[in-house]
């Protein structure tokens, strides 16, 4: 069987040795000795600052918001607003939802797949508080464009870059642009710890707000300084992170090998996503594109007849469905039925996969 991920399960020797320290300390949680090491080395690794790790990169969004303002508080009166994509997963858009925020969909660039920055000015009103782009696929957003437009009309930027860990973008990281940049550590990314996630702040009192808010909103063991809510990373999801961040070389060069077979081997046959060009590719996912929603439901049966099991990320396009109002994305829409992500982790037998996915197209 080919799946179309499989998490990485790194040394369980070094494994070992980071759990024995965990019961020796009986330090499971809030702060402890491997969260603040998985924070100073993910800082140094992706060349960032003020770097926060939570529980999940669901929780990463909803604190980013709440931080930055985007959510409605105790305001009574119509909800805000925030421009996002619908080509994503549920959790951007409905992350928004839960905190209250209504997500208000523009549509996407039809080679980039990312938000298109055309469609973002007609779609600000009054109650718009902020722009939540996503770097799908690691892709980079056109996030100079971005940032003008959130300047101009004194938006928020949150970028929903649970893909893009490791992205640089004119040699620096992605994860320094717009007001925050969210990750999601989740055990099917390029990097994870089982379940996790991180915020990186643009400014430091707004990290050191956050830290307070993950924490019950305690400003110390008998002070309570404003509402939180529980989103600490604990003791043994950083000691995952910490083997995983370890052997990270060898997990990205095993997946770009296995991505550049995938161009190289169906280049001609199929429409990759057209990457921005002074951003990074980290190889986190190899989606491609069909010629027709028919065609990918006819590969896909034929894949899964043979044990392999690409997915369709994202469909449905969020517009389609009906948690959150009616809005046209054609792009979007289009774009989210003729697309099938190919299985993509470090020793996927890439061989197999391509000679049947030609197999597959030809009999179409």
């Amino acid at each position: 069987m080919i799946p179309v991920t499989k998490p990485y399960l790194p040394s369980r020797e070094k494994l070992n040795s980071y759990i024995d320290g965990i019961y020796e300390r009986n330090w499971l949680t809030n702060n402890g000795p491997l969260v603040q090491e998985l924070t100073s080395k993910l800082e140094r690794y992706l060349g960032v600052e003020n770097l926060l790790l939570v529980s999940n990169g669901t929780l990463a969004l909803q604190v980013a918001y709440r931080v930055l303002g985007v959510t409605p508080g105790n305001r009574s009166g119509e909800a805000p607003e925030a421009i996002t994509t619908p080509f994503t997963f549920v959790a951007t858009a409905s992350s928004l939802k839960w905190e209250g925020v209504d997500p208000v969909f523009v549509d996407i660039d039809p080679d980039t797949w990312c938000l298109n920055p055309a469609n973002i000015e007609t779609a600000i009103t009054e109650r718009t508080k902020a722009i939540v782009p996503v770097h799908v696929f690691g892709n980079a957003c056109d996030v100079e464009s971005i940032e003008k437009t959130a300047k101009k009309n004194n938006l928020k930027v949150i970028y929903d870059a649970a893909h893009a860990f490791g992205v640089e973008y004119k040699n620096e990281s992605l994860l320094k642009w717009g007001d925050a940049s969210t990750l999601s550590f989740h055990a099917t990314k390029l990097f994870h710890t089982v379940e996790g996630g991180a915020i990186i702040f643009k400014r430091k009192e707004d990290l050191e707000k956050a830290k307070k808010m993950i924490s019950f909103g305690l400003a110390g063991s008998d002070s309570i300084s404003e509402l939180g809510i529980n989103a600490k990373m604990n003791e043994f999801q950083a000691a995952m992170g910490l083997c995983v961040l370890d052997e990270m070389e060898a997990v990205a060069a095993a997946r770009k090998s296995a991505f550049d077979n995938y161009q190289e081997g169906l280049a001609t046959d199929v429409v990759f996503q057209t990457r921005q060009q002074e951003s990074t590719n980290n190889s986190a996912y190899a989606p491609v594109l069909l010629s027709s929603e028919e065609q990918v439901k006819e590969i896909l049966s034929d894949l899964n007849d043979r044990k392999i099991y690409p997915r369709r990320y994202f469909y449905p396009s969020l517009e389609q469905t009906n948690l959150f109002g009616n809005q046209s994305c054609p792009v979007s829409n289009d774009i989210s039925k003729r697309i099938l992500c190919l299985p993509l982790y470090d020793d996927v037998d890439t061989t197999k996969v391509i000679a049947e996915m030609l197999g597959g197209l030809r009999d179409c």
